[in-house]
């Protein structure tokens, strides 16, 4: 399902690239602001500290900063699984100087939301996916259940009785989990917090029983006892826990749960920027060390041009719109 999200498109989009600055760079500079950036740069999260996509944002902010001779500073803004952020940059003064880096989540908003402060196309231009990742189903270490199967049979004896913590309605965690109840037919109960970081928080505390967590918020924890892992969401096993079998492998046909972070700009920015920003991140992502760096955090690089991002982004909210309706997920 996620057969676009590999290393191949970062490789063709920086060829393509490349070819491209020679043609286009001296008519970038004659429509860019002169000296551009000549300020710094706001990089909204649209949720909290500590998860996946804050800790690549993070990542890519520092990278920006050095290139651009501009701090690019994050600017966590989490509530409502990411909406708040996303009305902050879609209402953003489109004068190059903010920017959003949103996770898969942004495209669940729309079939969880009856209206949305925003659209979700409209409002926002695509710069570039940056970089993909599956989740680790996570569970505290007295929940007797050793294996998925273990999980389902304990949640269908005692309906209710087990809780996840999600990063937010709508958030990607959030159906990930409504995913898995969908299919496994069970029935768990939703805790949702305001990003990733506080709900690994509240299961590492024993508040919640389980959650769907990015590997790079999780793995330490899983390697020091804190948390077991009983699966991987991705469609196939995650190199750091091949011992973890996937979700498809553990029964649950059908399940893959793979999620991503990209970069946008309000929509109204001008495509000169659009197009200096796009080229900053695919030579960023084709660094050695920026690419070590992401394989130690436990994401994969990926890259695309704008209008592909765009075409992901249609075809996510396509996906999720169908999970929604068929989990029956909602605003609480």
């Amino acid at each position: 399902m996620y057969s676009y999200l590999r290393t191949g498109t970062l490789r063709r989009v920086l060829l393509f690239s490349t070819a491209l600055c020679a043609l286009g760079s001296a008519a970038l500079a004659q429509h860019l602001p002169q000296a551009y950036p000549a300020r710094p740069i706001r990089l909204i999260v649209p949720l909290a500290t500590g998860g996946g996509t804050d800790i690549a944002a993070r990542l890519f902010a520092q990278k920006l900063s050095e290139r651009f001779g501009q701090q690019v500073v994050v600017d966590n803004r989490p509530g409502a699984g990411g909406v708040i952020g996303a009305e902050l940059a879609a209402k953003a003064t489109p004068d190059g100087y903010t920017f959003a880096v949103v996770s898969s989540s942004h495209t669940v908003h729309p079939a969880m939301h009856r209206k949305l402060p925003y659209d979700t196309v409209r409002d926002f231009a695509p710069v570039s996916l940056l970089v993909s990742y599956p989740f680790l189903l996570v569970a505290r270490p007295s929940l007797p259940a050793r294996s998925v199967g273990e999980l389902i049979a304990a949640a269908k004896a005692a309906p209710q009785s087990i809780s996840y913590a999600s990063s937010g309605n709508g958030s990607a965690a959030h159906l990930a989990a409504e995913l898995f109840k969908s299919l496994a037919r069970i029935d768990i109960l939703h805790v949702p917090y305001k990003g990733s970081g506080p709900a690994v928080s509240a299961l590492l505390a024993g508040e919640v029983a389980i959650g769907f967590y990015s590997a790079s918020a999780t793995a330490q924890h899983v390697r020091n006892g804190r948390l077991k892992a009983l699966a991987t969401t991705g469609e196939k096993r995650f190199p750091t826990f091949p011992e973890l079998p996937t979700m498809t492998e553990a029964g649950i046909s059908g399940y893959e749960a793979t999620t991503w972070a990209g970069m946008l700009a309000p929509a109204a920015t001008a495509r000169q920027i659009i197009t200096r920003m796009h080229r900053e991140l695919i030579t960023i992502l084709a660094q050695a060390d920026v690419g070590q760096r992401l394989a130690g955090l436990e994401f994969e690089p990926v890259g695309s041009s704008p209008e592909e991002f765009g075409r992901v982004i249609r075809r996510e909210m396509d996906k999720w719109a169908k999970v929604v309706k068929e989990s029956g997920a909602k605003i609480d």
